[in-house]
């Protein structure tokens, strides 16, 4: 993160600096100022950000939150963003929220969506955790939610492939049997890969077992945020 804020800070002194003595930059406002040091910080920090979460592992997750609008539309969004974290933390207090770029990485331990053992099928805790989210889900519908499956390392590796992506798709069928647009939704199983603890130990195990979401502004809420913007 110190890397992150190290780079930023570089950019928007340089940027800042080449706009004070541009003649071009003197007949511009403050505003479309700031949108231009605005889009070249986030995309300096969207760059940074998506190498760092590759790095560190959900790759796959990482590469979609990677990707920063930038500038005042970016502003826009990531105000919403940050009210959707408040409301999702709000309506699930066990579930992990971290607002990445201009979205929002949510984590589902196994104590918050809970399959049978080797099972894909929801238990009653788990839809019942889901139900708190669909209401939030509803209430931003210009947004595109990516749902990441994993397992813990116990099992054959293919195995725990379609069983991981067998259980995100039971997440995205039943938040759809709830009413929300299947288009928004698409799934991705991940197996065993990018364990957030150890398999060595069963509350690891437990931790790994989990589903993800990466929650991202949809084409709409891009263009409304411009406009918003006045780009």
């Amino acid at each position: 993160m110190k890397k992150v804020t190290l780079y930023l800070m570089i950019c928007v002194l340089s940027l800042g600096s080449v706009l004070s003595s541009c003649e071009a930059a003197k007949n511009t406002n403050k505003t479309q100022r700031g949108a231009a040091i605005g889009a070249v910080a986030g995309g300096v920090l969207g760059a940074v950000l998506g190498n760092n979460i590759g790095k560190g592992g959900n790759g796959a997750l990482g590469a979609v939150l990677g990707g920063v609008i930038g500038g005042v539309a970016g502003g826009v969004i990531g105000n919403k963003m940050d009210k959707q974290a408040r409301e999702i933390q709000t309506a699930l207090p066990g579930a992990k929220v971290e607002r990445v770029g201009e979205g929002i990485k949510l984590t589902l331990g196994e104590n918050s969506v809970r399959f049978d053992t080797n099972k894909s099928t929801l238990t009653s805790t788990a839809k019942a955790n889901l139900d708190r989210l669909v209401p939030v889900f509803q209430s931003y519908a210009d947004t595109d939610i990516v749902i990441y499956g994993y397992t813990d390392s116990s099992g054959k590796v293919e195995y725990n492939q379609t069983l991981s992506e067998q259980r995100a798709a039971s997440v995205k069928a039943y938040l759809a049997s709830k009413g929300l647009n299947t288009a928004r939704f698409s799934t991705t199983g991940m197996g065993i890969a990018d364990p957030i603890a150890t398999n060595e130990t069963a509350e690891g195990k437990s931790q790994n077992r989990r589903v993800e979401f990466a929650i991202t502004a949809n084409d709409k809420m891009v263009q409304d945020a411009k406009k918003e913007a006045g780009n």
